[in-house]
C-alpha cells in the first residue's frame, strides 16, 4: 500500500511519520507532488499551526487545486482537518478561506468565564462515533482524572477507547458532516470527527493519542473508506 503523507511545511510531520511505523508502515513518502499524491493508496494530512500561513503554504504548491480533485480514502489531522473547511476565524481580519471541501465553518471557542481556558488541551473523550473510521471503540473506562488533568506524555489506557488528545483553539460545530463529537469543557460540543465522501477529518491527534489513535489510524489505512 503506497501511503502519501502531505508535505506542505505544516507542523508534526515526523511524528504521524513514527506512528505509522509503529504500525509497521515504513513506505509512506511526505510529499507535495501532486503525481505522487494522486498514486498514493491513502493520503494524510497533519497539521499544526495557523490557518492563514497554511494555506499560502498550500496555494504556493498548487496542492489547493489538487487535494480537493482527490478520490482515495483522505484524513486530516487537527489543522488538517479544519483545512478541509470553507473559512476560519483564524487569521488576518476577516479569517482565512479555506480549501472548501466539506461545509463547514470554523470558529474560535469562547471561554464563558476565567476558569475555562484556549486553547483546549489534553485528554477528551469522544462520543457518537459513526463510520468504520472508529470501528471497534467507545463505552469503555475512562482514565483517571489525572492523567486527564495532566499535559505530559503520559497515555491512556488501552481500556479508555474513547479518550484521545486534542490541542486546538478553533473547531467545526457539529453538522450533517460530523462523524465523532467532544466537548469543550464549558459544554460545547464540536466536531471531533468530519467526513464527507472520502474525505475524513479529525481534531485530535491520532498520533499522540497512544493505543486509541493507533487503533483509529489502523482502521483508517485498512477499513473499507469509500
Amino acid at each position: 500500500m503506497n501511503i502519501a503523507v502531505i508535505d506542505y511545511q505544516g507542523g508534526n510531520v515526523q511524528s504521524v511519520l513514527f506512528a505509522l511505523e509503529r504500525l509497521g508502515v515504513t513506505n509512506a513518502v511526505l510529499t507535495s507532488d501532486p503525481a505522487v499524491i494522486r498514486q498514493a493508496d491513502r493520503v494524510l494530512f497533519p497539521g499544526e499551526g495557523e490557518a492563514s500561513s497554511a494555506m499560502r503554504a498550500l496555494r504556493a504548491a498548487g496542492l489547493d487545486k489538487v487535494l480537493p480533485t482527490l478520490t482515495q480514502p483522505f484524513l486530516g489531522i487537527c489543522l488538517g482537518m479544519q483545512l478541509l473547511g470553507r473559512h476560519s476565524e483564524e487569521g488576518p481580519a476577516g479569517g482565512t478561506e479555506l480549501l472548501g471541501m466539506l461545509p463547514f465553518d470554523v470558529v474560535r471557542f469562547t471561554p464563558p468565564d476565567a476558569m475555562h481556558k484556549v486553547p483546549h488541551m489534553g485528554w477528551n473523550n469522544l462520543h457518537d462515533l459513526q463510520t468504520p473510521l472508529f470501528a471497534d471503540l467507545g463505552g469503555v473506562t475512562s482514565p483517571s482524572d489525572e492523567s486527564l488533568q495532566s499535559h505530559s506524555n503520559q497515555q491512556p489506557q488501552p481500556s479508555a477507547a474513547d479518550y484521545v488528545y486534542f490541542v486546538h483553539s478553533y473547531y467545526a460545530p457539529v453538522g450533517d458532516y460530523t462523524i465523532a463529537q467532544a466537548s469543550y469543557p464549558a459544554g460545547v460540543p464540536f466536531s471531533a470527527g468530519v467526513r464527507h465522501r472520502n474525505f475524513y477529518g479529525v481534531q485530535f491527534h491520532v498520533e499522540k493519542s497512544g493505543p486509541v489513535g493507533e487503533h483509529i489510524l489502523r482502521n483508517f489505512l485498512t477499513a473499507n473508506l469509500s
